[in-house]
């Protein structure tokens, strides 16, 4: 397959999830159980209040926080972009492209339903968006 639907990359996830109030120190534990990159911020009936990625964690440290006194809250990207299911694997590869991340959260009416990152899409997938971006570069 050469575009996906979203729906499709997440329909057997479990994402990790930690609430606001949980601390840098948990989520890196969980993040690195789960060999994951990301964890979505979230409260208690799963909608999204932010994401935490390995970059913020090293942001902390950086500055001289304590991850064990640091909660998610504090250091959290705040309302990140989403992608709804129904979208593609180009759409969100764009997105990604566009936006400087790697984690995209998938959403529907707020509601986590999974998370895509650059690592989740097959070669076509990519061939297919870095001839765009080719295209594009010429272009301009």
């Amino acid at each position: 397959m050469t575009n996906r639907a979203i729906s499709f990359i997440v329909k057997d996830q479990n994402p990790l999830m930690l609430r606001p109030g949980d601390t840098v120190q948990t989520a890196c534990q969980r993040m690195c159980e789960r060999s994951v990159g990301a964890v979505l911020v979230t409260d208690a009936h799963a909608h999204l209040k932010g994401i935490f990625t390995g970059r913020d964690a090293v942001q902390v440290i950086a500055r001289g926080g304590h991850p064990g006194e640091v909660q998610l809250s504090e250091v959290m990207t705040a309302k990140p972009d989403t992608i709804g299911p129904e979208r593609t694997a180009l759409d969100a590869l764009h997105m990604m492209c566009d936006g400087g991340y790697r984690h995209l959260p998938v959403v529907v009416d707020g509601k986590v339903v999974g998370i895509v990152s650059r690592t989740d899409f097959k070669g076509l997938e990519l061939d297919h968006f870095e001839d765009e971006q080719s295209l594009w570069e010429r272009i301009c």
